[in-house]
């Protein structure tokens, strides 16, 4: 028991100087904090953006279906960490926002190509003949897709929307390239203030698979819900 004693001891010690010395653990909640600010603005943006990019990727307009085209081709072929310091140190150089709006339109943009995708496979995934049902009663082409395809797509859409957010998440680590303190930057800083590798390391890694995990149960429960509604 004694080598029990002596580990429960240094285990205490390290954790005592990785959280409690100083408020460390502050850096933690207050990267928490960025970290969910950045994340939620990046996908509600990557939401719009998709949209707008799949209806160019399926307009019959050639000029548009090419702009949606090369977009993204170009997001999808870059590294987001390329396209998130282009976007800080090169587009919004000398526009004076808070970091993390930078950070998150840089995100949102990148993850509005992987979207645009997931929704135009979704509303190829609609049976012809909703369109057609639509139009026979009279509506517009842009109202047979917002009020009929659509709101079918986006049940069909949905989990694959929600593994987008939860890679956002964990894509969200490398803001520290600009200088922002999110979760994995405070995990860094403690490491290099205490030079204890293991706790910091740890503890960021258990807060994003908690973090990820209250996400993917509560989106499940709206899945749920959503699958609920279908059978009804």
């Amino acid at each position: 028991m004694a080598w029990f004693n002596n580990w429960l001891t240094d285990f205490c010690d390290t954790f005592s100087k990785c959280f409690i010395k100083d408020d460390r653990y502050m850096l933690l909640v207050d990267g928490i904090g960025v970290t969910i600010k950045v994340s939620l603005f990046a996908v509600v943006l990557g939401v719009l953006i998709g949209l707008l990019i799949a209806l160019c990727n399926l307009s019959k307009n050639k000029v548009l279906r090419l702009i949606g085209g090369i977009y993204t081709d170009v997001i999808r072929g870059t590294p987001s960490v390329t396209q998130l310091m282009i976007i800080y140190f090169v587009i919004f150089a000398k526009v004076h926002w808070y970091k993390w709006i930078i950070a998150a339109i840089a995100f949102g943009i990148n993850s509005g190509a992987y979207v645009s995708e997931i929704i135009r496979a979704g509303i190829l995934s609609i049976d012809r003949g909703q369109t057609e049902a639509g139009r026979s009663l009279g509506l517009s082409g842009y109202q047979t897709m917002v009020h009929i395809v659509i709101p079918q797509a986006v049940k069909n859409i949905f989990p694959a929307l929600c593994n987008e957010f939860i890679v956002l998440i964990k894509e969200t680590a490398i803001v520290g390239y600009v200088g922002l303190v999110d979760i994995q930057k405070a995990g860094d800083y403690i490491k290099s203030n205490t030079f204890e590798a293991f706790m910091p390391l740890i503890g960021t890694a258990i807060i994003y698979y908690v973090l990820i995990k209250i996400l993917t149960l509560a989106l499940g429960r709206v899945e749920s819900k959503l699958r609920e509604s279908e059978v009804r």
